[in-house]
C-alpha cells in the first residue's frame, strides 16, 4: 500500500511535467519563429555628424514572396535610438529616427521595386533585395552639435517588418501566423564621441 499522500505527489509531479513540457513547446515554437538577425552595428564619426554603419541578415520567406508577386507592398521599417542616460530622471531622447523601405513587385517589368524618400531602386532577384536591405552603410543620425564630446551614450538600432502598414485582413493574418513576423531585436551599445 502505498504511503499517505503519495498520490497527491503523483498527480502533482504529472502536472508539474507537463506544464514544463507546455514551456518547452513554447520556447521551440518562438524560436523557430522568423528573425532578423544582427551581425555589426557600429556609430562613427564624420565630418557632418555622426553615421550609422549596420549589417543584418535578412531572409524573407517563401509567405512574404508569394504576398510580394501578388502585388502586395511590404513596408520595413530600420528605426534607430541614441539615449543619454541620467541618473535623477528618465534617459534623455537625443536622436529617434526611422526609415521606412517599401518593397513591391512590378509585375511589368517583372522587377522588385524598393523606395524609400526620394529614393527608387530596381532589383531583378528577391536575393538582390534582401542583401540591399540588410547592409546599412553611412546612414546620417546626428548632427555634431547634438552630441556632448565625452558624454557616454546607449544606441540602439533595430529592422523589422511593418505589418501596420498592410490591408487590415492581413493585419489580422499577420496576428495570428508567425511567418508575417520578421523582425530584429533590440541591439544596444555604449558609444562615447
Amino acid at each position: 500500500r502505498p504511503p499517505p499522500g503519495a498520490s497527491a505527489r503523483a498527480r502533482l509531479l504529472r502536472w508539474l511535467t507537463r506544464v514544463a513540457a507546455g514551456l518547452l513547446l513554447t520556447l521551440a515554437v518562438t524560436a523557430s519563429a522568423d528573425t532578423i538577425a544582427l551581425r555589426a552595428a557600429e556609430l562613427l564619426s564624420d565630418e557632418d555628424g555622426f553615421v550609422l554603419n549596420a549589417e543584418f541578415d535578412v531572409a524573407i520567406n517563401s509567405t512574404l514572396e508569394e504576398a510580394l508577386q501578388k502585388g502586395l507592398p511590404l513596408y520595413f521599417v530600420l528605426e534607430f535610438e541614441l539615449l543619454r542616460p541620467r541618473w535623477y530622471w528618465l534617459d534623455e531622447k537625443v536622436v529617434v529616427n526611422s526609415t521606412v523601405y517599401r518593397v513591391a513587385w512590378d509585375a511589368l517589368t517583372r522587377t522588385y521595386r524598393v523606395s524609400s524618400g526620394l529614393l527608387r531602386l530596381n532589383f531583378n532577384t528577391l536575393d538582390e533585395v534582401q542583401r540591399f536591405l540588410s547592409r546599412v552603410t553611412g546612414r546620417q543620425v546626428a548632427r555634431r552639435d547634438q552630441l556632448v564630446p565625452g558624454a557616454r551614450y546607449e544606441a540602439a538600432v533595430r529592422l523589422m517588418l511593418d505589418v501596420n502598414q498592410l490591408p487590415k485582413p492581413f493585419q489580422v493574418s499577420a496576428l495570428t501566423s508567425r511567418e508575417w513576423t520578421l523582425q530584429s531585436e533590440w541591439h544596444r551599445w555604449s558609444y562615447t564621441p
